[in-house]
């Protein structure tokens, strides 16, 4: 019997496994989980600068140092926690980065208190339903919109860091406000089905 012919995907994720296994289960799913929305925020925020591979490398621990990404309690954190922030290896350890992630916990929940949610916050900004791109190759995809500009300038106003509007469209693209995997690729037609 013959192996399965491979299924066509973005090709971003390239050959690598993680890479390929996010693009396949994660990139472009709609979310309305605020925990899950936050670990993007940082992330997202992260990348600045850097390669989504390295970010991705680097999710894990992440997830173990910032205590699974929970806002209330990075919100809390001080001195003693930024040292050791700086000093994990498996971190980005940039002090400029870092503050961002406990400033923006800060904001992240006066947003939930203000909107109900992050999540409702964040989908304001497309109407509350994904807004479905149809590239045909990856050149053709933006590195922003006029959506993630007016959500960057709303992040600002509200004291978010690394907020530019192409990290808020990386971050669109994560959480799925926005679909951008090409049309040839499988996840594209599974993705809009929704």
């Amino acid at each position: 019997m013959a192996a399965p012919a491979p299924r066509a995907r973005c090709g971003w994720p390239k050959d690598d496994p993680l890479m390929i296994a996010y693009h396949d289960a994660e990139w472009g799913v709609p979310l309305r989980d605020d925990r899950k929305l936050f670990e993007f925020v940082v992330l997202d925020a992260v990348q600045a600068g850097l390669s989504w591979r390295t970010v991705l490398h680097k999710r894990d621990n992440y997830r173990r140092a910032l205590h699974g990404f929970d806002p209330e309690r990075i919100a809390r954190y001080g001195a003693r926690d930024m040292a050791r922030l700086l000093a994990d290896a498996g971190l980005v350890r940039n002090r400029a980065k870092m503050a961002a992630i406990v400033e923006n916990a800060r904001r992240f929940l006066e947003v939930q208190r203000d909107c109900g949610s992050f999540a409702a916050f964040a989908w304001g900004f497309v109407g509350g339903r994904p807004i479905v791109n149809r590239f045909a190759a990856e050149r053709e995809i933006p590195t922003t919109s006029a959506e993630a500009a007016a959500l960057s300038a709303a992040l600002k106003a509200r004291g978010f860091k690394f907020v530019g509007p192409t990290i808020c469209y990386a971050f669109m693209q994560a959480a799925g406000l926005v679909n951008d995997h090409v049309v040839g690729c499988f996840r594209h037609a599974e993705i809009s089905a929704g």
